[in-house]
């Protein structure tokens, strides 16, 4: 801006210095004047001339000027000879290196400048803020203020804080290790879903150990110009040892670790230059160096091999999605700060999300928050907390013209899933039945785990099947044809039924071999290389042995159906009139209170005795 506003300024003055006393008329006025012998001075300019009278001796006579063509007049040297007239000639501007200058700085300024935007750099000039800034890493550098995470505020995860637990006692005290010759693993990787607080553990790391904490992510070590990256790696890597003991944490590691040389497309060297940089300094960290290297990760699978071998990235940490009792602790957490009607309610909230993450279930305790907030209420209630419940798994109700035919439709293909639930033997307990719709559904029966599933056993899978398909068994039976909305049914009992063929042996006709598909590879163009391993007549068995365990499960929803007929046809117009039924609902249509009778005794013609 300052080389900017000083060329204006030399322009402006270049063109402005004109003294104010002359007066500027047309070229043929100063002609005119010429011929009728009026001007006595005269002044040549490079494209101008300037006019005095004869008789200007005082200042303050006054002059004219007029711009001369731009071609030349051949007419006007003799016509002021002719004349008398005292001709002075003028001496062209000569240019000034600054013009030629000022504008080339102007045009590298605003390069610079819009380079750095573009990098998204800060701060200016060629010092450490600006091209030398260039190549610093846009890392999260540790403050001195703020709230310290521990461990006490990571719950549902006692396995990979153990995990982690020692490397607390090798950042507090490194002598002590070092005495005896011990070597901490410098990288720790950390596994798992979304959610389920890898970024959380690190920072509590660090926090009981009470150490700099240095974060990043590995999108932030990607830039346009090769090289940037390995430069910003080496910046990150400088401040930590410079901090020892830290902690540096790389979240989304996959995003720069990925194998290097695969697909059809080759890889990408500002990326690869980056992972190999990240090699080099997990290779050279020194055994005196108190430094622990985090790195997160949700696709373990797709990291070159490189980064997992000892002395690198040598300790895995797994972090899976918590069960009852850690949601239940992980609920606790963080409903400190809300103000809840019963606390006890979250017990019913950590039963029914199974395969919540920790994310997941702070934002259904956050709904909860916005809903009660809506009502103007001042607590929160069990209704905000099971509203919230469905809203995160299904979406938000929608407001849809639903024709009197297809809501008893849709009361139908519920009502088939919620008997099959309720009558097929190890089935998981029913939660409730809805035909409001919600998301991209129109209704739903939901199941609670009696327990966590750790293995699935083959009856198990089999009543899963049944379950899945007797929502279009019951449109098939009760009303004699089937619908779409079957559709996503259809598509998880398929996907269920090909992993007990292809993937867990349970076909006795296909045995125990692994026939998976493999098309979901990581990289582009390796799966279409890699030739299938199981011949054409083998995946046709495998086809045959699909359709036949998805008939046989629709054909036993069927069966289950007819033979409990009459108390379907109650769980219908139930839900035709509730549109949402609870378990004690659903167990009122379905299972009816019986009056048992008892026989008068009589007596047998024949013995006499009483029967």
């Amino acid at each position: 801006m300052f080389w900017a506003l000083l060329f204006t300024a030399y322009v402006v003055s270049s063109f402005t210095n004109i003294d104010s006393s002359v007066q500027v008329v047309s070229y043929s006025e100063i002609k005119r004047m010429i011929r009728k012998g009026e001007v006595g001075q005269g002044l040549l300019e490079e494209n101008a001339i300037t006019v005095s009278g004869k008789d200007d001796v005082a200042a303050a006579t006054p002059r004219f000027r007029a711009v001369t063509p731009s071609q030349g007049d051949p007419e006007l040297l003799p016509l002021l000879e002719a004349h008398g007239v005292e001709i002075t000639a003028k001496e062209p501007r000569g240019v000034s290196v600054l013009s030629y200058i000022l504008p080339w700085i102007l045009i590298l300024a605003v390069y610079f400048w819009f380079q750095r935007r573009m990098l998204g750099q800060t701060g200016g000039g060629f010092g450490a803020g600006g091209l030398g800034g260039l190549f610093s890493g846009r890392f999260s550098r540790p403050s001195e203020s703020g709230t310290r995470t521990t461990f006490a505020d990571v719950a549902g995860q006692d396995q990979a804080k153990k995990e982690v637990a020692e490397l607390v006692e090798f950042l507090r005290e490194p002598e002590r290790f070092q005495r005896v010759g011990a070597e901490v693993p410098h990288g720790v990787l950390l596994m798992g879903p979304p959610g389920t607080g890898k970024t959380l553990l690190a920072k509590a790391l660090a926090g009981e150990a009470d150490v700099p904490f240095f974060s990043t992510s590995g999108s932030e070590f990607i830039e346009v110009f090769v090289g940037v990256g390995a430069g910003r790696v080496r910046k990150m890597f400088e401040a930590a040892r410079k901090a020892a003991p830290a902690v540096i944490f790389i979240d989304e590691l996959d995003s720069i670790g990925r194998t290097r040389g695969t697909g059809l497309g080759g890889g990408h060297d500002e990326r690869e230059q980056t992972l190999n940089q990240i090699l080099a300094e997990l290779d050279g960290f020194e055994g005196k160096e108190a430094v622990v290297v985090l790195a997160a990760t949700n696709r373990p699978d797709v990291l070159d091999p490189a980064l997992l071998r000892p002395g690198r990235f040598d300790r895995h940490v797994m972090l899976n999605l918590p069960d009852r009792r850690a949601r239940r602790a992980i609920l606790d957490i963080h409903a400190k700060a809300l103000p809840l009607t019963d606390p006890s309610d979250l017990d019913a909230i950590a039963g029914g999300t199974p395969g919540f993450s920790g994310a997941d279930l702070k934002n259904l305790l956050n709904e909860a928050a916005i809903q009660a907030a809506r009502r103007s209420a001042g607590s929160i209630t069990e209704a905000d907390l099971q509203e919230a419940r469905d809203k995160v798994m299904m979406g938000t109700v929608r407001t849809l013209a639903i024709q009197p035919e297809e809501k008893h439709r849709l009361a139908v293909h519920e009502a088939g899933h919620t008997a099959a639930a309720f009558f097929t033997p190890g089935a998981d307990p029913l939660y409730k039945v809805t035909i409001i719709p919600r998301g991209r559904s129109l209704g739903g029966t939901h199941m609670l785990e009696r327990e966590e599933h750790h293995t699935l056993p083959e009856d198990y899978l089999h009543s899963q099947l049944t379950i899945l398909l007797a929502g279009r068994a019951a449109e098939k039976h009760l009303l004699g044809s089937v619908s779409s909305g079957a559709d996503d049914d259809i598509k998880r009992a398929t996907e269920l039924a090909r992993s007990m063929v292809a993937r867990w042996g349970m076909s006795e006709d296909i045995g125990p071999v692994d026939l998976r598909q493999r098309e979901d590879h990581p990289f582009l163009g390796q799966s279409m290389a890699q030739p299938r391993e199981h011949a054409d007549e083998t995946a046709a068995r495998v086809d045959n042995a699909v359709t036949t365990l998805l008939k046989d499960a629709e054909a036993e929803a069927i069966g289950i159906i007819s033979r409990h007929e009459k108390e379907v046809h109650a769980l219908i117009d139930a839900l035709e009139r509730k549109e949402v039924l609870d378990f004690k609902e659903i167990e009122t249509c379905l299972k009816p209170v019986v009056s048992v009778v008892t026989p008068l005794p009589h007596k047998n013609d024949d013995t006499g005795i009483a029967t």
